[in-house]
Protein backbone atom coordinates (compact mmCIF):
# COMPACT_ATOMS: atom_id res chain seq x y z
CA UNK A 1 0.00 0.00 0.00
CA UNK A 2 1.40 3.46 -0.88
CA UNK A 3 2.58 5.38 2.18
CA UNK A 4 -0.01 8.16 1.82
CA UNK A 5 -2.83 5.62 1.91
CA UNK A 6 -1.32 3.94 4.96
CA UNK A 7 -0.95 7.31 6.67
CA UNK A 8 -4.60 8.20 6.05
CA UNK A 9 -5.82 4.77 7.10
CA UNK A 10 -3.98 5.02 10.42
CA UNK A 11 -0.60 3.78 11.55
CA UNK A 12 1.55 3.06 14.58
CA UNK A 13 4.63 5.26 14.14
CA UNK A 14 7.13 4.93 17.00
CA UNK A 15 9.43 7.87 17.67
CA UNK A 16 12.82 6.17 17.31
CA UNK A 17 15.26 6.37 20.27
CA UNK A 18 19.04 6.74 19.99
CA UNK A 19 21.13 3.72 21.06
CA UNK A 20 24.39 4.70 22.73
CA UNK A 21 27.33 2.90 24.26
CA UNK A 22 28.55 3.59 27.79
CA UNK A 23 30.96 6.06 26.19
CA UNK A 24 27.94 7.90 24.69
CA UNK A 25 28.85 6.94 21.13
CA UNK A 26 26.38 5.55 18.61
CA UNK A 27 25.74 1.85 19.19
CA UNK A 28 25.13 0.78 15.59
CA UNK A 29 24.16 -2.81 16.43
CA UNK A 30 21.42 -1.77 18.84
CA UNK A 31 20.31 1.19 16.75
CA UNK A 32 19.57 -1.24 13.93
CA UNK A 33 18.00 -3.71 16.37
CA UNK A 34 15.49 -1.06 17.46
CA UNK A 35 14.38 -0.40 13.88
CA UNK A 36 14.06 -4.14 13.28
CA UNK A 37 12.00 -4.48 16.45
CA UNK A 38 9.54 -1.80 15.38
CA UNK A 39 9.07 -3.35 11.95
CA UNK A 40 8.73 -6.88 13.34
CA UNK A 41 6.21 -5.62 15.90
CA UNK A 42 4.01 -4.45 13.04
CA UNK A 43 4.61 -0.70 13.19
CA UNK A 44 3.64 0.85 9.86
CA UNK A 45 6.22 3.61 10.12
CA UNK A 46 9.12 5.08 12.06
CA UNK A 47 10.01 8.69 12.95
CA UNK A 48 13.76 9.35 13.20
CA UNK A 49 15.59 12.48 14.31
CA UNK A 50 12.70 13.58 16.52
CA UNK A 51 12.68 14.49 20.23
CA UNK A 52 12.91 10.84 21.32
CA UNK A 53 16.02 10.46 19.13
CA UNK A 54 17.41 13.46 21.08
CA UNK A 55 17.45 16.85 19.39
CA UNK A 56 21.19 17.14 20.12
CA UNK A 57 21.89 14.91 17.10
CA UNK A 58 20.97 17.90 14.92
CA UNK A 59 24.01 19.78 16.26
CA UNK A 60 26.82 19.62 13.66
CA UNK A 61 29.29 19.23 16.54
CA UNK A 62 27.55 15.98 17.51
CA UNK A 63 27.38 14.91 13.87
CA UNK A 64 24.80 12.15 14.21
CA UNK A 65 21.81 13.43 12.24
CA UNK A 66 22.84 12.08 8.85
CA UNK A 67 24.31 8.76 10.12
CA UNK A 68 21.20 7.99 12.17
CA UNK A 69 18.84 8.79 9.29
CA UNK A 70 20.97 6.74 6.90
CA UNK A 71 21.09 3.77 9.26
CA UNK A 72 17.34 3.71 9.65
CA UNK A 73 16.84 3.94 5.89
CA UNK A 74 19.08 0.94 5.33
CA UNK A 75 16.72 -1.09 7.52
CA UNK A 76 13.53 0.46 6.10
CA UNK A 77 14.22 0.58 2.39
CA UNK A 78 13.21 -3.01 1.65
CA UNK A 79 9.67 -2.41 2.96
CA UNK A 80 6.85 0.07 2.57
CA UNK A 81 6.89 1.61 6.07
CA UNK A 82 6.15 5.32 6.42
CA UNK A 83 9.46 7.13 6.85
CA UNK A 84 9.34 10.38 8.83
CA UNK A 85 12.40 12.56 9.53
CA UNK A 86 12.52 15.13 12.31
CA UNK A 87 13.36 18.64 11.08
CA UNK A 88 14.40 21.45 13.40
CA UNK A 89 16.07 24.84 13.56
CA UNK A 90 15.77 28.16 11.77
CA UNK A 91 14.70 28.11 8.15
CA UNK A 92 18.15 27.64 6.54
CA UNK A 93 18.89 24.67 8.80
CA UNK A 94 15.39 23.25 8.38
CA UNK A 95 15.74 23.43 4.59
CA UNK A 96 19.10 21.66 4.69
CA UNK A 97 17.62 18.90 6.82
CA UNK A 98 14.54 18.65 4.60
CA UNK A 99 16.72 18.28 1.49
CA UNK A 100 18.81 15.59 3.17
CA UNK A 101 15.73 13.68 4.31
CA UNK A 102 14.19 13.83 0.84
CA UNK A 103 17.48 12.76 -0.74
CA UNK A 104 17.71 9.74 1.57
CA UNK A 105 14.16 8.67 0.75
CA UNK A 106 12.10 9.87 3.70
CA UNK A 107 8.46 10.46 2.90
CA UNK A 108 7.73 13.40 5.23
CA UNK A 109 9.34 15.79 7.67
CA UNK A 110 8.01 16.30 11.20
CA UNK A 111 8.75 19.99 11.67
CA UNK A 112 9.43 21.11 15.24
CA UNK A 113 8.72 24.79 15.79
CA UNK A 114 10.17 24.48 19.31
CA UNK A 115 13.64 24.46 17.77
CA UNK A 116 12.94 27.63 15.78
CA UNK A 117 14.38 30.69 17.57
CA UNK A 118 11.69 32.59 19.48
CA UNK A 119 8.97 30.18 18.31
CA UNK A 120 7.80 29.58 21.87
CA UNK A 121 7.55 33.30 22.54
CA UNK A 122 5.46 36.09 21.11
CA UNK A 123 8.47 37.37 19.14
CA UNK A 124 7.68 35.07 16.21
CA UNK A 125 4.34 35.84 14.58
CA UNK A 126 2.00 33.20 13.22
CA UNK A 127 2.82 34.54 9.77
CA UNK A 128 6.54 33.95 10.28
CA UNK A 129 5.91 30.41 11.51
CA UNK A 130 3.68 29.70 8.52
CA UNK A 131 6.28 31.10 6.10
CA UNK A 132 8.85 28.77 7.67
CA UNK A 133 6.53 25.78 7.21
CA UNK A 134 5.67 26.75 3.63
CA UNK A 135 9.38 26.87 2.79
CA UNK A 136 9.95 23.38 4.19
CA UNK A 137 6.84 22.09 2.39
CA UNK A 138 8.40 23.08 -0.93
CA UNK A 139 11.13 20.50 -0.26
CA UNK A 140 9.35 17.61 1.47
CA UNK A 141 5.79 16.76 2.56
CA UNK A 142 5.20 18.22 6.02
CA UNK A 143 3.94 16.46 9.14
CA UNK A 144 2.77 19.28 11.40
CA UNK A 145 3.46 19.19 15.13
CA UNK A 146 1.52 20.85 17.95
CA UNK A 147 3.90 20.48 20.90
CA UNK A 148 2.78 21.09 24.47
CA UNK A 149 4.07 24.37 25.98
CA UNK A 150 5.44 22.52 29.05
CA UNK A 151 8.30 21.15 26.96
CA UNK A 152 8.98 24.10 24.68
CA UNK A 153 5.89 24.36 22.51
CA UNK A 154 3.69 27.36 21.95
CA UNK A 155 -0.07 27.83 22.09
CA UNK A 156 -1.29 28.08 18.51
CA UNK A 157 -4.71 29.33 17.48
CA UNK A 158 -7.48 27.77 15.46
CA UNK A 159 -6.71 30.29 12.71
CA UNK A 160 -3.03 29.25 12.64
CA UNK A 161 -3.99 25.63 12.12
CA UNK A 162 -6.60 26.50 9.49
CA UNK A 163 -3.97 28.37 7.47
CA UNK A 164 -1.45 25.61 8.06
CA UNK A 165 -3.92 23.01 6.73
CA UNK A 166 -4.23 25.04 3.54
CA UNK A 167 -0.53 24.49 2.71
CA UNK A 168 -0.73 22.06 -0.19
CA UNK A 169 2.09 19.74 0.85
CA UNK A 170 0.89 19.20 4.43
CA UNK A 171 0.07 15.50 4.80
CA UNK A 172 -0.51 15.05 8.54
CA UNK A 173 -0.55 16.74 11.94
CA UNK A 174 0.74 15.31 15.20
CA UNK A 175 -1.53 16.76 17.89
CA UNK A 176 0.39 16.87 21.17
CA UNK A 177 -0.60 19.90 23.26
CA UNK A 178 -1.84 17.66 26.12
CA UNK A 179 -4.91 19.91 26.19
CA UNK A 180 -8.47 19.11 25.08
CA UNK A 181 -9.28 22.66 24.00
CA UNK A 182 -6.18 22.92 21.82
CA UNK A 183 -6.69 19.43 20.42
CA UNK A 184 -10.18 20.45 19.32
CA UNK A 185 -8.75 23.60 17.67
CA UNK A 186 -6.63 21.43 15.36
CA UNK A 187 -9.43 19.01 14.48
CA UNK A 188 -11.86 21.87 13.84
CA UNK A 189 -9.30 23.74 11.72
CA UNK A 190 -8.67 20.74 9.49
CA UNK A 191 -12.42 20.27 9.07
CA UNK A 192 -12.80 23.96 8.17
CA UNK A 193 -9.96 23.80 5.65
CA UNK A 194 -11.84 21.30 3.51
CA UNK A 195 -8.77 19.03 3.46
CA UNK A 196 -9.96 16.57 6.09
CA UNK A 197 -9.74 13.72 3.55
CA UNK A 198 -6.17 14.66 2.65
CA UNK A 199 -4.58 15.46 6.03
CA UNK A 200 -4.14 12.61 8.49
CA UNK A 201 -4.62 13.44 12.16
CA UNK A 202 -2.25 11.67 14.57
CA UNK A 203 -2.18 11.74 18.34
CA UNK A 204 0.85 12.76 20.31
CA UNK A 205 -1.24 13.34 23.43
CA UNK A 206 0.48 10.84 25.71
CA UNK A 207 -2.09 11.56 28.41
CA UNK A 208 -5.04 10.55 26.20
CA UNK A 209 -3.81 8.07 23.58
CA UNK A 210 -6.61 5.53 23.49
CA UNK A 211 -9.50 7.98 23.75
CA UNK A 212 -8.01 10.19 21.03
CA UNK A 213 -7.97 7.18 18.74
CA UNK A 214 -11.44 5.94 19.70
CA UNK A 215 -13.31 9.26 19.46
CA UNK A 216 -15.35 10.39 16.43
CA UNK A 217 -15.05 14.20 16.29
CA UNK A 218 -18.17 15.80 14.83
CA UNK A 219 -17.21 19.15 13.36
CA UNK A 220 -19.42 21.30 11.11
CA UNK A 221 -21.41 18.40 9.75
CA UNK A 222 -18.32 16.23 9.28
CA UNK A 223 -16.95 13.39 11.36
CA UNK A 224 -13.16 13.27 11.71
CA UNK A 225 -10.97 10.64 13.37
CA UNK A 226 -7.49 10.73 14.79
CA UNK A 227 -6.26 7.80 12.76
CA UNK A 228 -2.97 6.82 14.37
CA UNK A 229 -0.18 7.94 16.60
CA UNK A 230 3.37 9.24 16.24
CA UNK A 231 4.48 8.67 19.79
CA UNK A 232 7.53 8.29 21.98
CA UNK A 233 5.30 6.13 24.15
CA UNK A 234 5.03 3.68 21.26
CA UNK A 235 8.83 3.35 21.19
CA UNK A 236 8.27 0.78 23.95
CA UNK A 237 5.77 -2.07 24.20
CA UNK A 238 5.24 -1.55 20.46
CA UNK A 239 3.69 -4.94 19.70
CA UNK A 240 0.94 -4.21 22.21
CA UNK A 241 0.39 -0.77 20.63
CA UNK A 242 -0.03 -2.34 17.18
CA UNK A 243 -2.60 -4.78 18.55
CA UNK A 244 -4.44 -1.95 20.29
CA UNK A 245 -4.71 0.20 17.17
CA UNK A 246 -5.93 -2.79 15.15
CA UNK A 247 -8.64 -3.42 17.74
CA UNK A 248 -9.66 0.25 17.79
CA UNK A 249 -9.91 0.31 14.00
CA UNK A 250 -12.03 -2.83 13.99
CA UNK A 251 -14.37 -1.56 16.70
CA UNK A 252 -14.55 1.82 15.01
CA UNK A 253 -15.98 0.21 11.90
CA UNK A 254 -18.73 -1.21 14.09
CA UNK A 255 -19.20 2.16 15.80
CA UNK A 256 -18.73 0.54 19.21
CA UNK A 257 -16.56 1.48 22.18
CA UNK A 258 -16.20 -1.27 24.79
CA UNK A 259 -16.56 -0.08 28.37
CA UNK A 260 -13.28 -1.82 29.20
CA UNK A 261 -11.47 0.76 27.08
CA UNK A 262 -12.25 3.45 29.65
CA UNK A 263 -10.15 1.56 32.20
CA UNK A 264 -7.51 0.59 29.66
CA UNK A 265 -7.10 4.23 28.64
CA UNK A 266 -6.21 5.17 32.20
CA UNK A 267 -3.77 2.27 32.52
CA UNK A 268 -1.93 3.43 29.41
CA UNK A 269 -1.82 7.01 30.72
CA UNK A 270 -0.55 5.81 34.11
CA UNK A 271 2.23 3.84 32.38
CA UNK A 272 3.13 6.87 30.31
CA UNK A 273 3.36 9.02 33.44
CA UNK A 274 6.01 6.65 34.79
CA UNK A 275 7.99 6.33 31.57
CA UNK A 276 7.83 10.03 30.74
CA UNK A 277 8.35 11.32 34.27
CA UNK A 278 5.23 13.50 34.36
CA UNK A 279 5.75 14.06 38.10
CA UNK A 280 8.96 15.98 37.38
CA UNK A 281 7.95 17.99 34.35
CA UNK A 282 9.06 15.24 31.93
CA UNK A 283 12.73 15.62 32.86
CA UNK A 284 13.35 11.87 32.63
CA UNK A 285 11.19 11.14 29.58
CA UNK A 286 13.95 9.89 27.28
CA UNK A 287 15.77 8.05 30.05
CA UNK A 288 12.48 6.41 31.02
CA UNK A 289 12.00 5.04 27.51
CA UNK A 290 15.60 3.85 27.53
CA UNK A 291 15.09 2.10 30.86
CA UNK A 292 12.23 0.01 29.50
CA UNK A 293 14.25 -0.89 26.40
CA UNK A 294 17.22 -1.74 28.63
CA UNK A 295 15.11 -4.10 30.69
CA UNK A 296 14.04 -5.84 27.50
CA UNK A 297 17.63 -6.14 26.27
CA UNK A 298 17.18 -3.90 23.25
CA UNK A 299 19.50 -1.27 24.75
CA UNK A 300 22.65 -1.92 26.75
CA UNK A 301 21.95 1.05 29.04
CA UNK A 302 19.85 4.17 29.31
CA UNK A 303 22.65 6.60 28.41
CA UNK A 304 21.73 9.92 26.77
CA UNK A 305 24.03 12.33 24.93
CA UNK A 306 23.73 14.72 27.88
CA UNK A 307 25.22 13.00 30.96
CA UNK A 308 22.84 15.02 33.15
CA UNK A 309 19.83 13.46 31.45
CA UNK A 310 18.74 10.43 33.46
CA UNK A 311 15.87 9.12 35.54
CA UNK A 312 14.46 11.43 38.19
CA UNK A 313 14.31 10.49 41.85
CA UNK A 314 11.55 7.93 42.30
CA UNK A 315 11.08 7.30 38.57
CA UNK A 316 12.62 3.82 38.66
CA UNK A 317 10.13 2.83 41.35
CA UNK A 318 7.28 4.19 39.24
CA UNK A 319 8.41 2.11 36.26
CA UNK A 320 8.57 -0.94 38.54
CA UNK A 321 5.03 -0.18 39.73
CA UNK A 322 3.41 0.06 36.29
CA UNK A 323 5.27 -3.02 35.08
CA UNK A 324 3.72 -4.97 37.94
CA UNK A 325 0.29 -3.34 37.68
CA UNK A 326 -0.26 -3.73 33.92
CA UNK A 327 1.54 -6.83 32.63
CA UNK A 328 -0.98 -7.06 29.76
CA UNK A 329 0.42 -3.83 28.28
CA UNK A 330 4.01 -4.96 27.75
CA UNK A 331 5.50 -7.05 24.94
CA UNK A 332 8.46 -8.53 26.80
CA UNK A 333 7.56 -12.01 25.53
CA UNK A 334 7.77 -10.82 21.94
CA UNK A 335 11.15 -9.15 22.42
CA UNK A 336 12.55 -12.21 24.22
CA UNK A 337 11.53 -14.47 21.34
CA UNK A 338 13.22 -12.33 18.66
CA UNK A 339 16.00 -10.30 20.28
CA UNK A 340 18.87 -12.47 19.04
CA UNK A 341 17.81 -12.14 15.42
CA UNK A 342 17.43 -8.37 15.70
CA UNK A 343 20.91 -8.06 17.23
CA UNK A 344 22.52 -10.30 14.59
Amino acid sequence: MPWRETLLQGAVIPAHPLALTAGRKLDEQRQRALTRYYLAAGAQGVAVGVHTTQFAIHDPKIGLYRPVLEMAMEELKAGDAIRVAGIVGPTPQALREARLAAELGYHAGLVSLAALPHAASTQATDGELLDHLRAVAEVIPVFGFYLQPAVGGRTLSFEFWRQFAEIGNVVAIKIAPFNRYQTLDVVRAVAASGRDHEIALYTGNDDNILLDLATPFRMGGKTLRIRGGLLGHWAVWTRAAVNLLSEIQAEGERNAVPREWLSLAQEITDSNAAFFDAANGFHGCIAGIHEVLRRQGLLAGRWCLDPAEDLSAGQMEEIDRVYQAYPHLNDDWFVTDHLDEWLA
